[in-house]
């Protein structure tokens, strides 16, 4: 049952202990980008935040996000495909205003198996799914564990394979230590409620520029201990090997969108992914980075619209 933005998330045990204070939606929410389409519904567990557009449609996108954000990534993308489609985006498990799964589902196959739980609760059947980083690996499990029908998947600098080298080596060794206490996620909070310039230097590590307003509130949600747990678990419960070795069997189209300037996950991993999966195709950015729908959403949602269009799926 979908309810309206407002009511008291539930008190799920997992990585996140219940003791570290999660976004508050009357306060940290308090002018979030399109709250007016915001809604708080049950399923998998938990309680999710989900905005909805272009309810009048009637074939459905699935629009998801990556690590460490939330819905407000999705701000400038999410209205422009509501042209042609009903677009659903979730904050992810852990993220944002949605609460944490328990720790053995903090999981790529536990993560899409609960967005299946919540599209059927939404009865939702989405013909095209759009994931950023993070977001698009669950899109391609959701697909190989049969919890995805799509015609279509969009890769926005999609994660889809481990990182190479020292980094990942100790990437989810590190995610792990960090998430297995509340110590790390507190302390980040803290150093980012006093130093205001921690979250917009780590931004722009990505290679994207954000303008002010966008800054500030990724700044909100790093200020909050339980929305860094959130992300530091799914790191830490991620295998990526796994989805690696089973990419050659993903039978959905899937373009790979890749700004020729991101730095959070480098143009040959997707090169990598190309070389994988037997019906991809690689289309890159020029002067764009990781958070390129943030960074020019109209030009983002061209693509996927004209990609759409190529495949024969219809919106409105």
């Amino acid at each position: 049952m979908l309810d309206r933005p407002g009511r008291p998330a539930l008190s799920v045990p997992g990585l996140c202990p219940d003791t570290l204070e999660r976004p508050d939606w009357q306060t940290t929410g308090r002018d979030w980008p399109h709250r007016e389409r915001s809604r708080f519904l049950a399923a998998a567990g938990i309680r999710w935040h989900v905005q909805l557009f272009g309810e009048e449609r009637g074939a459905d996108l699935l629009l998801l996000h990556g690590t460490g954000a939330a819905s407000h990534s999705m701000a400038g993308l999410a209205p422009r495909l509501a042209e042609r489609f009903r677009v659903i985006v979730p904050d992810l498990p852990g993220h944002g205003f949605t609460d944490p799964l328990p720790a053995a589902r903090t999981t790529l196959p536990g993560m899409a198996a609960a967005l299946a739980e919540l599209l059927a609760t939404l009865e939702a059947a989405p013909v095209l799914a759009v994931g950023h980083s993070a977001g698009a690996a669950i899109l391609a499990r959701m697909a190989l564990d049969g919890h995805l029908a799509a015609k279509a998947i969009v890769a926005l600098n999609g994660a889809l394979v481990p990182l190479d080298g020292l980094a990942g080596l100790i990437f989810s060794p590190m995610a792990k230590l960090a998430a297995s206490s509340g110590l790390v996620p507190r302390l980040f909070a803290w150093h980012a409620t006093i130093d205001p310039t921690l979250v917009a230097n780590l931004l722009r590590d990505t290679g994207s520029r954000l303008d002010p307003r966008t800054l500030e509130l990724y700044g909100r949600l790093a200020r909050a201990p339980g929305h860094v747990a959130g992300a530091l678990a799914m790191m830490a419960g991620w295998d990526l090997g796994s989805l690696a070795r089973d990419l050659p069997r993903l039978s959905t189209p899937l373009l790979l969108l890749v700004g020729r300037n991101d730095r959070t996950v480098p143009p040959a991993a997707a090169r990598r992914v190309a070389a994988l999966v037997p019906a991809a195709e690689l289309r890159y950015l020029p002067g764009l980075g990781h958070l390129a729908h943030e960074e020019a959403p109209e030009a983002i949602a061209a693509v996927i619209l004209e990609r759409a269009a190529a495949l024969g799926i219809a919106g409105a």
